[in-house]
């Protein structure tokens, strides 16, 4: 099942159901006003849901439209937690290398998660808005996961049953606050502007096999400015997604509609590119003693998309750097 969430009046969107091949859609705020409403009632809406996607790739759901995925927003805009993890060992790796970090204690053995923003989460074609060039404007290409409810304190397997959609995630970074807020201990803030998301959350089983021990097993393309900048795979995720959300647990339970990241995708190796510009800057500086690939200044153009069976899973998220207005 392939869900969005179109620009209304309401801040949390309307929430539609979007064919397999995102080409039609249909009106679902008769089960449900939005995607969180409809997650906070999944045992409930999730067949009525089910029942209309039939119908719509049928081509017998009334009232159908074309689906536009400039009118969408992000398939949750506002949620009740956004929390990101680390999960690729490799990216962390290449940049303790490439800066002389020092190890992270139990990296290897324990996911690092921030907590990010977000109660302002952007749609796919939405400009993102950012003050000043000079914070190292940075795009990182992600997986991500919606939760239903997930207890205190639950196992991963516990985890990965209250898995319920898939979503992809352009995780934008300002570099220049990332390492004074590390070195705070606190983590992550000013660094961290709002994310944004592809337009289409989709149920697992919409990936088939590519969907396999709580990974998107799926190559996620990005160009920057019309230039093919890396396509990882998310196979090579250290922890898988049942991890992530144990981890996200330990100490709390999380709400129906909480979104937990991968982090930045990226494979060993260096064939399949990168997924992130500081990345890449840290493979230059480990090859030739200085990085050379700029952080992006406005105006600059990032385009992710994931595909299955040469069809895009979630959409495209294409997105333009501005300046924000300042107030």
């Amino acid at each position: 099942m392939k869900l969005a969430t179109l620009k209304s009046d309401s801040k949390d969107g309307r929430l539609v159901v979007v064919s397999r091949d995102l080409k039609r859609a249909a009106d679902a705020t008769q089960v449900a006003p939005n995607l969180l409403a409809a997650l906070e009632n999944w045992a409930t809406a999730e067949p009525r849901l089910q029942a209309l996607y039939e119908q719509l790739n049928a081509g017998k759901a009334q009232g159908a439209f074309d689906f536009d995925a400039q009118q969408a927003a992000a398939p949750i805009p506002r949620a009740p937690q956004w929390c990101d993890g680390s999960a690729f060992l490799n990216h962390g790796n290449l940049m303790q290398t490439a800066f002389n970090m020092p190890p992270i204690p139990d990296a290897e053995t324990m996911p690092l998660m921030y907590q990010g923003g977000s109660d302002d989460l952007l749609g796919a074609c939405d400009d993102l808005p950012l003050p000043d060039e000079a914070h190292g404007i940075d795009f990182e290409g992600e997986f991500g996961v919606i939760v239903d409810s997930v207890p205190m304190a639950c196992s991963p397997a516990k985890a990965a049953s209250r898995i319920r959609l898939l979503v992809q995630i352009n995780d934008v970074s300002l570099r220049a606050f990332g390492p004074r807020e590390m070195k705070t201990g606190f983590g992550f803030f000013q660094a961290k502007p709002s994310s944004s998301f592809a337009p289409v959350a989709v149920t697992p089983d919409e990936i088939g096999e590519a969907w396999k021990n709580a990974r998107v097993c799926l190559d996620l393309a990005i160009e920057f400015n019309g230039q093919w900048f890396g396509d990882p795979n998310g196979r090579e995720m250290n922890f898988g997604f049942d991890q992530l959300i144990a981890h996200a647990a330990t100490t709390r339970k999380l709400s129906a509609g909480t979104i937990i990241g991968s982090g930045t995708v990226s494979n060993a190796g260096g064939k399949k590119g990168s997924a992130c510009i500081a990345e890449r800057r840290a493979i230059e500086q480990i090859a030739n003693g200085a990085p050379k690939t700029a952080f992006m200044k406005f105006g600059d153009r990032v385009r992710m998309e994931a595909r299955w069976q040469d069809q895009p899973v979630f959409g495209t998220i294409e997105q333009r750097v501005v300046q924000a207005p300042k107030e």
